[in-house]
């Protein structure tokens, strides 16, 4: 069964990073959003907060996976923590991915905290490496939303 990704970053730091991996083939088998380009982004930051949020919210609509990628400065940044709220809310399953290493621009040498979550949300988080376990990890992901979405409270 397929999940329909939503990717979360650091836009300002990140987005180098975060492009590459969007180019690997691994991540090309998955249905992603939340790449929204540069003019994209720009165009909805001349409207302000509200326009960030409603492209956030866009391009979470239909999801079941949150992939974070996680930099030096991720889990400090106010968009990603809204977008992790969101998917929550959603009941996304969520799946961290440090990519500090990275190379571009700048190269970031330091590792970033993961976000922090309620004590009760599973959320791995593993090295970029390619991953060549990462369709499998967004499956697993696609599990715990399935999971969370069938359970009835009685």
């Amino acid at each position: 069964m397929g999940h329909r990704v939503f990717f979360s970053f650091d836009y300002e730091d990140d987005l180098w990073r975060a492009t590459q991996i969007r180019d690997t083939n691994v991540v090309a088998r998955t249905d992603v959003a939340g790449f929204f380009d540069q003019a994209e982004y720009e165009a909805a930051e001349k409207d302000g907060p509200e326009g960030i949020r409603r492209i956030i919210l866009r391009d979470l609509e239909g999801t079941s996976v949150t992939v974070v990628l996680i930099g030096t400065l991720t889990s400090q940044r106010p968009w990603v923590k809204y977008e992790i709220e969101q998917s929550l809310a959603r009941k996304n399953g969520l799946l961290g991915i440090y990519i500090h290493h990275l190379p571009d621009e700048r190269y970031t040498l330091l590792r970033g905290a993961k976000p922090s979550v309620p004590g009760n949300v599973e959320f791995p988080a593993y090295e970029w490496d390619q991953l060549p376990h990462f369709v499998r990890e967004i499956e697993a992901a696609g599990m715990r939303s399935d999971a969370l979405r069938n359970h009835r409270d009685y």
